[in-house]
């Protein structure tokens, strides 16, 4: 169904991936892995015949329609959700219906009738309007207006249209970038679903754990160092137990190799002491003796030449390197009293429209609590009004006594387009060119990746830029909302155990099934128009984590 053979690309004299070839077929879903800035979205591209690769060749079966959802979708300005669900097939179909009758009366036209079939069928046939309104319901987006902007759609939401733009098109090879960005917990166990039922071909960008153990069946990992593709059979444990394995193989066989390395360096070196020491204590009149001893040295010279050549050869097993990771310290911070919020009867929306009513909540220092619920139920407009960039339509929202409030924020669009990672670090705090550049290191900018425009970064780069900017501030309250969404694995896991050693209080908009199990003491779920408070996860809120697969996993 999908073959890539020996792609290459770069850009200008940074190689991005080299010699990558593997074979995609039907009822298989892959997993692309890899740290964010190894090519996954370009290679992604690249099949989906929007980029052009620098050598090598992508082969995908005539008769296979693609699917390919795009990591972050834009739209312009003013888009409504019907100009984004537009479908050629609507036209297709009404010329398809028009030419049934026009032939019915007029034999002669059955060849274009015959054609609008085609056309229809090779847009993916079936009724496009029924189609539209079934995956619409599926994804929760029936009771969206066709007349909304876009722009006012939640994260979440963004990404199911996403998703039924793909849909639309009923493919049957699926390439997926981020498709769990955003989703919520009823809408990720969905998606799993669909998958595991797909009888196509799937390839996906993901660094959901969970997900990935439950939605893929096998795994190719991009490697930054090598830039070239290894697959790997099974899901995401499967492969994690893999490549732990092959690496403690390497690093045997590495230690082997040195200490033979070490041994032959020692036997080269005493077989040559062997051989001078002779020369030394013989005169010329002891011609044999020494005519054995240069035989000696002669034989280590030619040992040290074998050395040479293996040392310089494709057989020496490199020493296996560690993956350079972020780190991330939240530092010395100043205390907070013991009271962090308190929401006292506070409902929140936007003008006559009312998400959330009469929330009444506190938290207590040092608390760490995950706000959970469906896409746009009113998890960031909660947040929103809790930092003050949105007023409470009633109630009151109180912060405690020192309490620094931090705000990560669910669209990257916060950050300053034409500004750069260095001059938005120094906005934040007064730092100079180095202290900023060593502080952005951390966060994996090297070289000129601090002068870039912050619109030419990554998604993932974007991600790591805001958590560099909130690390940066000293904050004792952190108001997250989908900070894990574009990190790769590991920055994840940096991530989370920065969090486990963060001695302030944090409150979390999340749908991140391991992080949420790792993270909460508590859990906040919106349900309706109201927040329920669960104080154990193993208690009442088990219930509700067991119903989107959170608990009770392995």
């Amino acid at each position: 169904m999908l073959s890539v053979n020996n792609l290459a690309k770069s850009f200008a004299d940074q190689l991005i991936f080299q010699n990558v070839s593997f074979v995609v077929s039907p009822g298989e879903r892959v997993g692309l892995l890899g740290p964010n800035g190894c090519g996954k979205t370009t290679l992604l591209r690249i099949i989906a015949d929007e980029d052009k690769p620098d050598r090598g060749s992508v082969f995908i079966d005539p008769h296979t329609r693609v699917g390919y959802l795009r990591q972050g979708l834009e739209y312009p300005i003013g888009c409504m959700l019907a100009d984004a669900l537009h479908d050629p097939r609507v036209e297709a179909a009404a010329e398809v219906e028009r030419l049934a009758m026009a032939s019915a009366f007029d034999p002669a036209r059955l060849p274009e009738y015959q054609a609008a079939l085609d056309r229809l069928e090779a847009l993916g046939g079936t009724s496009p309007i029924n189609l539209r309104d079934n995956i619409l319901q599926n994804l929760g987006l029936d009771q969206v207006p066709l007349n909304s902007p876009i722009a006012t759609l939640s994260g979440g939401q963004k990404t199911r249209l996403g998703l039924a733009k793909v849909l639309l098109g009923v493919p049957n090879l699926l390439l997926l970038d981020e498709p769990t960005n955003h989703l919520d917990l009823p809408m990720l166990k969905w998606l799993e679903e669909r998958l595991s039922n797909f009888t196509g071909a799937v390839l996906l960008v993901s660094h959901d754990r969970v997900f990935l153990d439950r939605a893929v069946n096998r795994v190719l990992y991009l490697d930054p160092q090598t830039h070239t593709v290894r697959g790997y059979a099974g899901n995401y444990t499967r492969y994690m137990e893999d490549s732990l394995a092959e690496h403690e193989r390497q690093w045997d066989v590495y230690q082997q190799q040195e200490a033979e390395i070490r041994r032959m360096k020692h036997d080269i070196a005493r077989t040559m002491e062997q051989a001078r020491s002779v020369e030394r204590s013989t005169t010329p009149r002891q011609p044999n003796v020494r005519r054995i001893a240069k035989k000696v040295a002669n034989k280590a010279k030619s040992r040290e030449k074998k050395l040479d050549r293996f040392l310089d050869s494709d057989e020496r097993v490199e020493k296996p390197r560690p993956s350079w990771q972020m780190k991330v310290d939240f530092g010395d911070l100043p205390e907070s009293g013991k009271d962090v919020l308190r929401l006292d009867n506070v409902s929140v929306g936007y003008g006559e429209r009312v998400l959330l009513r009469d929330v009444s909540l506190s938290m207590r220092h040092g608390e760490r609590i995950a706000l959970i619920g469906e896409n746009g139920a009113g998890k960031s407009t909660l947040v929103k009004t809790i930092v003050g960039q949105l007023q409470p339509l009633q109630g009151e929202v109180r912060l405690g006594v020192n309490v620094r409030v931090g705000y990560f924020a669910q669209e990257q669009d916060v950050l300053d387009p034409n500004s750069t990672p260095l001059l938005s670090l120094q906005a934040t705090v007064p730092m100079n060119d180095t202290e900023a550049r060593s502080f952005l290191h951390f966060f994996l900018f090297t070289g000129d990746q601090p002068l870039t425009l912050n619109q030419a970064l990554s998604y993932g780069e974007r991600a790591r830029l805001m958590l560099a900017l909130l690390v940066a501030q000293g904050c004792n309250f952190l108001i997250l909302d989908e900070p894990l969404n574009h990190l790769d694995i590991p920055s994840r896991t940096q991530f989370e155990k920065a969090l486990t050693n963060f001695e302030g209080t944090a409150l979390a908009v999340v749908h991140d099934r391991y992080f949420i199990q790792g993270f909460a003491s508590r859990v906040w779920a919106v349900e309706g128009e109201h927040v329920l408070e669960y104080l154990e996860l193993g208690d009442a809120g088990q219930a509700v984590l067991q119903e989107a697969d959170v608990v009770g996993r392995e």
